[in-house]
């Protein structure tokens, strides 16, 4: 380090038998001192690495290990006390706004730099309390060398960042959103890692944490490295991680990215490509049992956090407790009703009638996985456009297409991840290296949008019909999803008291008058949203208050004729607050 002239033979190491582990004590070293470690390998090569598990690491392109010491005091006491006493993730609202930290706002002024984590924290809580998200969900945050990686190639897996300040700096960001009512959940990546040279990849001139044999040790799809989940080394490193995270820098929660590529030895592989397990099937059954192991030490510990999967394939009990088989993950991100839902919408209107069940078909697995509903930063890159463009229609419509579909989407069983940007419908690709378009608001469409967001996140929060039975299909019934022809469907949510709220949605450029639909109780029902509000961007197309005073119609004994907005969707709940006829 430069404590000695980066002279590797003045504090050499001892080995500790034959255990594999070296230590080594160096007196005087103070926070700020830069290091690495100097291996002989067994070919007498020597090789200079960075520390796998240093706190701190220097700003790349600069690859040295970094001494630090924390001294934040923490101010989140009461945040933490609640969460862990009270947070039941299955019953209570969860509504997370996906951040990257490098390209949610920068300084034009000065080069177009990022903020760091210090002036995040100035801005982010607040802006995400306004908008009424209980959490933030951070893009990877610990060190990376390739930005444009966006945190997913890490080489420091104990280092945050150093791009943005600190880890201190970004204790004091969690710390400040705590302090608003934030939940933070960062993305946490062990599927894989990089190979440059001065990291994790061969460090000891062997395959150390990943296997040696290539169709084992090697990612066919992004051209990193598999870590060898079968030694109990990495797997404690992996486990030690996650719960470092947690512990250190007071996290919520982590969302384990690319586990689908984790769970099958065959993923991406052609025949010939992968090994088979010892059972000659192909599932990863040493990165099963990491993952059922991290779940188990982190919820066993911290029973208040919570666990996401990005798991995209048809694995059984991905969110099963550990001792039922499964992999004992909190959530699973609901890829398949993503990709059915973006699809639906970016049908011109004309044609959505023959996609209808693009929009039924996910309520015919809702209960199967406790779900998370992403639109997430994988949808508005690599050429797939934004939100906003991937609508059909001229500029009225493809804003009103937006808000219809995050109205949708918030009604909908599971709970919710927006990306940045998507909150005020940003008109172009999202882009690691620049910010968002923040000068959009000045539009009344954009501006409507995010006024939309505001109000559901304030509605989901003040009805439990919305959340507290996402993982109970007696909390869901369709009132007519047959209804094809018109592109409208409906269906009510009901809180564990059996309060209702209805959905109601008109994915037609129609208004359409006097149409009816059948609810669960006669008497006064009130408007709580809709989205074709003018206040919104909306034509105003506005119910109010209606009157359940019709006969049977589709299995309910009461039923009211409403104004369908064009590309609209609304909410209605009974004028009482709470039960029909209450």
């Amino acid at each position: 380090g430069d404590f000695n002239l980066w002279d590797g033979r003045v504090h050499p190491m001892r080995s500790l038998g034959s255990s594999g582990v070296w230590e080594l004590f160096v007196p005087g070293v103070e926070p700020g001192a830069l290091y690495k470690y100097e291996i002989l390998t067994g070919a007498e090569h020597l090789t200079v690495k960075a520390d796998p598990m240093a706190f701190a690491a220097q700003e790349p392109p600069a690859t040295a290990s970094v001494v630090t010491a924390s001294s934040h005091q923490w101010g989140d006491a009461a945040w933490t006390a609640r969460r862990d006493a009270t947070f039941d993730r299955l019953r209570q609202p969860v509504s997370a706004y996906e951040v990257h930290l490098g390209s949610w706002r920068r300084r034009p002024e000065e080069n177009d730099r990022p903020l760091t984590y210090r002036e995040l924290a100035e801005e982010l809580p607040e802006y995400v309390a306004d908008l009424g998200f209980t959490h933030v969900s951070l893009m990877p945050v610990a060190e990376h060398p390739f930005s444009g990686s966006w945190g997913y190639q890490v080489t420091s897996y104990f280092a945050p960042t150093s791009r943005f300040g600190t880890p201190d700096d970004f204790r004091h960001l969690v710390d400040a959103l705590h302090q608003r009512g934030i939940g933070v959940i960062v993305d946490w990546v062990p599927a894989h890692f990089p190979r440059d040279e001065w990291a994790l990849a061969r460090f000891d001139g062997s395959a150390l944490y990943e296997h040696q044999d290539p169709r084992q040790g090697e990612h066919p799809d992004w051209g990193p490295l598999v870590f060898n989940y079968g030694r109990n080394e990495v797997r404690n490193f992996l486990v030690a991680n996650a719960l470092y995270w947690i512990e250190e820098f007071h996290l919520d929660g982590l969302r384990v990215d690319g586990v689908a590529s984790m769970l099958y030895l065959d993923y991406s592989r052609k025949e010939g490509e992968w090994v088979a397990n010892p059972f000659g099937g192909r599932e990863n059954l040493e990165a099963i049992a990491l993952l059922q192991e991290m779940n188990e030490v982190v919820y066993g510990e911290h029973p208040g956090v919570i666990t996401i999967a990005e798991e995209s394939t048809a694995f059984t009990g991905v969110t099963s407790p550990t001792h039922a088989g499964g992999l004992g993950f909190g959530f699973k991100w609901n890829m398949g009703w993503m990709n059915d839902t973006l699809q639906y919408f970016a049908e011109d209107p004309v044609h959505r009638r023959y996609h209808h069940n693009e929009l039924t078909f996910s309520m015919m697995y809702a209960y199967t996985e406790n779900f998370m509903l992403p639109l997430s930063h994988d949808e508005v890159v690599h050429g797939k456009g934004s939100l906003l463009g991937k609508m059909p229609g001229d500029r009225w419509q493809k804003a009103a297409n937006v808000r219809a579909l995050l109205a949708w989407m918030w009604a909908h069983p599971g709970k919710q991840l927006l990306f940045m940007g998507d909150e005020f419908a940003q008109s172009e690709e999202w882009s690691h290296d620049r910010s968002l378009d923040w000068h959009l608001l000045q539009y009344p469409e954009h501006r409507g949008v995010q006024d939309l967001v505001r109000s559901l996140n304030r509605v989901y929060r003040d009805h439990p019909a919305l959340y507290e039975r996402d993982a109970s299909p007696e909390g869901f019934r369709w009132l007519d999803a047959s209804d094809a022809d018109a592109n409208a469907l409906s269906f009510i949510r009901l809180s564990d008291d059996g309060s209702p709220l209805a959905c109601v949605a008109n994915l037609s450029p129609v208004r359409r008058e006097g149409y009816r639909i059948d609810l669960p109780g006669g008497g006064g029902w009130q408007e709580v949203l809709n989205t074709d509000s003018a206040e919104l961007g909306g034509s105003g197309a506005i119910n109010g208050a209606v009157t359940a005073d019709g006969g049977p119609w589709h299995g309910f004994d009461y039923s009211a004729d409403l104004v369908l907005p064009p590309l609209g969707v609304l909410w209605l709940t009974p004028s009482t607050g709470g039960r029909p006829g209450a």
